[in-house]
């Protein structure tokens, strides 16, 4: 019987080359590829609950995640909290996720044209016009779909949180 570990470790892809043949195969299965991306600092409900409903939307969901080194340049000096490592861990433990990749760039743009996703999922704290990638799908055939924010749930307001505790 497999461990945690090593059920989570076949989720996670250090490699883009070895996730595009996965995306060749869920290609050829005729299942639909979500993907999403973000800094998933610290897994919260409003996390969960948009991730449930991206994986909702397809067969398959890539969760493209912020490096620390982009963190950082996004968020500022003292973010990410956890590691990427730990946050990568954390997503691919999730039932409803079933890739994780980490990138470098501040913005998924090149891991979106070479994954070629279905569906483009982004919160709804962005309007289609402002999702990176977007037209890289859509020209390809995909859509982008902008799932409802889930209010009162933010890393930044729990760790300010924690921080007044």
């Amino acid at each position: 019987m497999k461990d945690l570990l090593e059920i989570v470790s076949e989720s996670m892809y250090s490699n883009l080359q070895d996730l595009k043949k996965r995306r060749v195969q869920w290609q050829e299965n005729k299942e639909r590829v979500v993907f999403t991306n973000g800094c998933f600092d610290l897994l919260h409900l409003g996390h969960l609950t948009y991730l449930s409903q991206a994986r909702n939307l397809g067969e398959v969901l890539i969760v493209g995640l912020n490096s620390d080194s982009s963190v950082r340049k996004i968020k500022g000096p003292q973010r990410p909290i956890k590691t990427q490592d730990e946050r990568r861990l954390h997503l691919a433990a999730l039932s409803f996720v079933d890739a994780v990749i980490i990138f470098e760039d501040e913005t998924p743009a090149e891991l979106i044209a070479a994954l070629q996703p279905d569906i483009l999922v982004k919160g709804g704290d962005y309007r289609p016009e402002e999702v990176v990638g977007r037209e890289t799908v859509e020209k390809a055939g995909g859509q982008v779909v902008i799932l409802p924010f889930l209010s009162g749930y933010s890393s930044t307001k729990l760790i300010q949180k924690i921080k007044d505790s």
